[in-house]
């Protein structure tokens, strides 16, 4: 009977809760890759940006964001899904669109809600990562003592600065990944003939399909990184040129080590700790 109580969790419930655990997870096991990454990309260069110091800074930004946002991407995700099964099972007649676009579709539903509390987060964590300020708290005071100048109306466009392009980046980084990790799950099913996957199992197979994810959208990354650490708000393709024409091709590729590092641990860890958070809370040994 003790049992109960987790066995009989909702999906929503097991969604929201095995989400906000893996996004922290992740978070704060891989955050000095993070930092390394984002020097690496930051137009000032590698060591003006911090180096190999301070691989913390902005961490305190991470924290508050990772839980919520990875929360946010789940349940919307598994959600999605689930209508979309539905929908599917409802109407034989209806033009079958398959698994692997409903996993593109609830995935890229879930990055834009996750996106929400993300890019705010991600702004305020970039800055401090860069060294433009010391601390997330700093940042965040920097941009809100903006007020004045440029309104409310500005302060919230300023935290928001680079929605589009991480919309951008994150979209095709999950329509990749996550009917990939779906599909090796599925094939791992049919093997072992189990209900579901094991955490560790989960993890590995995430681990791969976020590093082919990750090297895809490097270039994408690269763009959004530049947009939020510009001085001044700038358009995506104006910027694109910029970098282009001052670095060449190079330039977009910037950071595509520590990135397929860090996503393809960060897939293992992630998608590792959603699964047995999942599975405990669903009862599955």
């Amino acid at each position: 009977m003790s049992d109960l109580p987790i066995t009989t969790a909702t999906p929503f419930t097991r969604a929201l809760l095995a989400g906000a655990i893996a996004g922290t997870t992740v978070d704060l096991s891989l955050y000095p890759i993070d930092t390394l990454k984002t020097r690496l990309q930051s137009s000032n260069g590698f060591y003006p940006s911090g180096g190999f110091r301070g691989i913390y800074a902005g961490v305190g930004s991470a924290l508050v964001g990772s839980a919520p946002g990875a929360a946010l991407f789940f349940v919307t995700y598994e959600g999605i899904k689930s209508h979309l099964r539905a929908f599917g099972e409802r109407n034989v007649t209806a033009v079958a669109w398959g698994e692997p676009v409903e996993h593109m579709v609830a995935a890229s539903a879930g990055e834009v809600a996750a996106c929400a509390v993300r890019v705010p987060t991600e702004v305020i964590k970039q800055r401090a990562q860069a060294a433009q300020q010391p601390s997330s708290m700093a940042a965040l005071r920097f941009i809100l003592a903006q007020r004045l100048d440029i309104g409310t109306l500005g302060v919230w466009r300023e935290m928001y600065r680079g929605w589009g392009i991480t919309i951008t980046r994150e979209v095709p980084f999950t329509a990749i990944q996550f009917p990939l990790w779906e599909w090796t799950k599925a094939w791992r099913r049919r093997r072992t003939g189990r209900e579901e996957v094991s955490a560790v199992e989960s993890g590995l197979l995430g681990s791969v399909a976020g590093a082919v994810a990750a090297g895809l959208t490097t270039p994408l990354d690269v763009l959004k990184t530049r947009m939020m650490l510009a001085r001044e708000k700038q358009a995506a393709w104006p910027l694109f040129r910029r970098i282009w024409n001052e670095s060449g091709p190079k330039a977009f590729v910037a950071g595509i080590g520590p990135r397929i590092m860090w996503i393809s641990a960060g897939g293992a860890i992630f998608l590792g700790s959603y699964q047995w958070a999942y599975n405990t809370m669903a009862g599955v040994t």
